[in-house]
């Protein structure tokens, strides 16, 4: 599993131009853009077509190849292949034919726009909690109206991916989340990359004041709440916490289930452990 660069060529690893150099195939997400990014290093190998509407049947393929001795390397289009990239059903398949899967490291969208998003006063939250990587949301619908709801509950960061045609409609969204704020990574290590930080609120005002901002792609990153928002003595649980922490009980223990909901949802191991009580006494 190779990483490839997210836009500026000489962001290719030493190590991955060996091992593409190596492999006897490259499987590759759309062999037309793989070939272009190869043509760039001098490497001339044969492709695999493996995306996301036939990763399933051309993954049969590849572990048959690797049965046979064959060395097979594998790229999306950009960045790492298994996040939000085809990829993962993949290793899946090599994994369990009992073959070994390497992955190689390399470009990320998602960890190049983390490093420059300043957390400031947020960092100490930012390094006990981490972030969370939700990637796409659903396009529309409750689904989507749903899963916002419970990334603003969240209260640590939030990273997300987000079609350019959608991004309007995205920060109409966020526009009620006020004063918490979002950066912005526009076409990351491209020629035209931007980076800069807003208010929720004011999110949507700075879009529409460059046609420009509205091309390209986006990773957004929602910092965490900031510190003088958090603490354990506010009001009750959010929602979506009280869901996972309802759920959890099911089948762990108090202690337990208030440790595992506090790494899913960044809510306060002991704010969950007091409420898990207090669901045991109203049961």
């Amino acid at each position: 599993m190779v990483a490839t660069p997210i836009g500026n060529l000489a962001d290719i690893s030493l190590r991955a131009l060996c091992a593409l150099d190596l492999v006897d195939a490259i499987a590759c997400e759309d062999t037309r853009h793989t070939q272009h990014m190869l043509a760039a290093y001098g490497i001339k190998k044969p492709l695999i077509a493996l995306h996301q509407h036939n990763e399933a049947q051309a993954s049969v393929s590849v572990v048959q190849r690797l049965q046979q001795g064959q060395r097979i390397a594998y790229v999306s289009d950009a960045g790492t292949p298994g996040v939000s990239d085809p990829g993962a059903k993949l290793a899946a398949a090599v994994t369990q034919a009992g073959l070994r899967v390497m992955p190689i490291p390399g470009a990320s969208s998602v960890t190049t726009l983390i490093s420059a998003m300043g957390l400031d006063d947020a960092g100490e939250q930012f390094a006990t909690q981490g972030f969370l990587f939700a990637g796409f949301l659903p396009n529309k619908g409750s689904a989507r109206a749903q899963a916002l709801q419970e990334l603003r509950d969240m209260r640590r960061a939030v990273v997300l991916l987000e079609a350019p045609h959608r991004l309007a409609q995205l920060a109409k969204e966020l526009a009620p989340w006020g004063d918490r704020r979002i950066t912005a990574g526009r076409e990351l290590t491209k020629q035209f990359e931007s980076i800069s930080s807003h208010a929720c609120a004011d999110f949507e005002a700075w879009l529409q004041a460059d046609a420009n901002r509205l091309r390209g792609e986006y990773v957004l990153a929602i910092h965490p709440l900031a510190t003088q928002d958090l603490g354990d003595a506010d009001d009750a649980l959010p929602a979506s916490a009280m869901f996972t922490l309802t759920t959890l009980l099911d089948v762990l223990p108090v202690k337990t289930a208030a440790q595992v909901g506090a790494a899913l949802t960044g809510v306060s191991k002991n704010k969950l452990y007091a409420a898990a009580l207090g669901l045991q006494r109203e049961s």
